[in-house]
């Protein structure tokens, strides 16, 4: 095991592994599910709206072409995370995903919900009789079926990674993006295609075309709460959220282990990337301890956390005193 590079000095290329590609096989999998039923339901919902003239319709065609462009976008946000570090991106480019992540919530946002927020309020504003109802049902029973195809690729990979936390704990938790952005879109398409079915059956049975409009309005209000949900995750992945605290945890715990260690004092961890994590140890050495001896510790500690936690590409260990970290730490917690 090469030596780790003390924390005035960025690590050696060579101490930084090749991240995993299996985590990136699972993820491309459920984001080619989606796009694969998204771009088959757009063009058919849109054919159907043209046929139908429903407004909901429409904002649904919308919702699913916004969503094949998303799941473009994740891809290639896969793509440009797997690239290897170089010296201008050290420890490599993880966080291109947490940057097109935010991109897709932006993107659900700005193109889903408020096209559906204006389609609903032009057709309340100068509602239109729907024509050939039919169709719409169709469509819609179709939609149904492919989308929930997507969304039950998505929610089990998403249930294979959540451990033994509850959903919405696991979505906090989650580094990941693309699986839970993935499953949030087939969330919200689902919720806006059974929407979309009452406001043409209502519109249709009731003979009230203003009631389509209305479900273009909920259509966009459910967009809108989605999007920020996505926008509030990646946002805080994009700008270095620490890793989760069993990384942490599991790094003091074996440094504190170590014979060479007086006091393992505390850790900063920050997420570079879905299964990549950079963090920085306190700790306070036996007193009497030569450099050699210091740098072999450190060497024995890197390895039990590599051993134990592969996503730790960079472990920097700075001897301090207990009351030097305190003092430091405490300073940091109040932005100084």
């Amino acid at each position: 095991m090469p030596p780790i590079p003390p924390a005035s000095q960025p690590p050696a290329m060579s101490e930084q592994p090749a991240p995993s590609t299996t985590p990136q096989r699972s993820n491309r999998l459920v984001v080619y599910a989606a796009l694969a039923g998204n771009l088959a339901i757009a063009v058919t919902k849109l054919v159907a709206a043209g046929i139908t003239g429903s407004s909901s319709m429409l904002s649904e065609g919308v919702h699913s072409l916004v969503d094949s462009a998303n799941e473009l976008l994740l891809l290639h946000g896969l793509r440009r995370a797997a690239l290897p570090p170089t010296p201008a991106f050290p420890f490599g480019h993880g966080r291109e995903l947490y940057f097109w992540a935010f991109i897709v919530a932006l993107l659900v946002f700005a193109l889903g919900a408020v096209i559906s927020f204006y389609e609903g309020i032009s057709h309340i504003l100068d509602p239109e009789p729907m024509t050939r109802p039919v169709v719409a049902y169709v469509v819609l029973a179709l939609a149904l079926l492919f989308e929930g195809m997507s969304w039950t690729v998505a929610f089990r990979a998403f249930r294979r990674t959540k451990g033994r936390f509850g959903y919405v704990q696991a979505f906090r938790r989650s580094k990941d993006p693309t699986t839970f952005t993935v499953l949030f879109e087939d969330t919200a398409a689902l919720l806006g295609l059974l929407i979309a079915l009452a406001g043409v059956s209502a519109s249709h049975l009731l003979e009230m075309p203003v009631l389509d409009g209305v479900a273009s309005l909920c259509i966009g209000g459910v967009l809108a709460v989605a999007a920020l949900l996505l926008a509030r995750e990646t946002k805080a992945l994009l700008l270095g959220e620490s890793a989760n605290p069993e990384v942490r945890d599991a790094i003091l715990r074996l440094a504190a282990q170590d014979p060479g260690v007086r006091t393992a004092n505390g850790v900063f961890t920050t997420q570079l990337g879905p299964h990549q994590v950079v963090a920085a140890l306190s700790a306070e050495f036996e007193d009497g301890m030569t450099t050699a001896e210091i740098e072999t510790c450190v060497q024995r500690i890197e390895a039990a956390v590599k051993a134990g936690h592969p996503e730790v590409l960079a472990l920097f260990v700075k001897p301090q005193t207990p009351e030097v970290w305190r003092q430091r730490a405490t300073a940091l917690q109040r932005g100084r």
